[in-house]
């Protein structure tokens, strides 16, 4: 593994398979659908990676595996050293995984969710409460403790699904489209909240499909398109003086040959 790189991925390769209707969505006759596709990069230590590229492209595929959820058909990755097919409890003791399809149960408190997954990953009593009290005021959360999250708006239930991620300071965290649906304030809060994190010396891997968002908050960033890595580097080395956008749909035309 490569010196410094904090989550590594090596030639991973994930097919699903398609029903019925899932066919009739995709215009396909093809019962299988690859996601991914030999996909291999590196994310560094202290940095805010990110994976772009359109619905479909295999990013959140990517983050799932990456984040034990399934399996990949071929190849590995390895977070911190640790890999996700033969490590996966290291793994998740290093990563803070937060997704807007993360479904928290509407009965419970914000409270109550920090404390049981704070037990699961097991934070001490007093550090949690201490986790607690820092996140909760940090975030507004504070005033919404004992509401039940089936009650919180979209914007603070958005809050306590970051919080509940990364209730054990992980020194990975990964974000599948962070700002999806959120808006512009909750927007803003979360990602000076990833910035933060960067300059605290985490490490952050996202996905996003949304220019603005790469520009304002990655170092580097990946282009993906049909679930291969297009482009890779720098802004600065991918663009070379023009814009992001400018630059994803000229990959894009030159692998797809054309715009939609």
């Amino acid at each position: 593994m490569e010196e410094n790189a904090i989550v590594r991925a090596e030639g991973l390769r994930k097919t699903f398979t398609l029903s019925q209707k899932q066919q009739k969505l995709e215009k396909t006759a093809e019962k299988r659908k690859v996601a991914v596709d030999g996909l291999s990069f590196s994310a560094y230590r202290g940095e805010i990676y990110g994976l772009l590229g359109p619905n479909g492209a295999g990013k959140t595929t990517t983050l799932r595996i990456l984040s034990t959820l399934i399996r990949p058909d071929e190849g590995d990755a390895f977070v911190g050293g640790c890999s996700v097919l033969r490590e996966g409890e290291k793994v998740r003791d290093k990563i803070g995984f937060m997704t807007s399809e993360l479904k928290l149960e509407g009965f419970f408190t914000p409270s109550y969710l920090f404390d049981f997954f704070g037990a699961m990953h097991g934070v001490g009593k007093d550090a949690l409460a201490a986790r607690k009290q820092e996140l909760f005021s940090r975030f507004g959360i504070d005033r919404f403790a004992e509401v039940k999250v089936s009650d919180l708006s979209t914007g603070m239930l958005q809050k306590v699904s970051l919080v509940v991620a990364i209730v054990h300071d992980p020194e990975v965290v990964i974000f599948d489209e962070p700002t999806n649906g959120l808006d512009v304030l909750t927007a803003k809060v979360v990602t000076d909240f990833l910035i933060e994190l960067k300059n605290m010396g985490k490490s952050i891997l996202l996905s996003t499909h949304i220019f603005s968002l790469v520009e304002k908050l990655c170092d580097r960033v990946g282009v993906i398109i049909d679930g291969r890595m297009a482009a890779e580097g720098t802004l600065e080395e991918l663009c070379g003086g023009c814009s992001l956008e400018d630059k994803f749909f000229e990959i894009y035309r030159n692998i797809k040959g054309e715009i939609v």
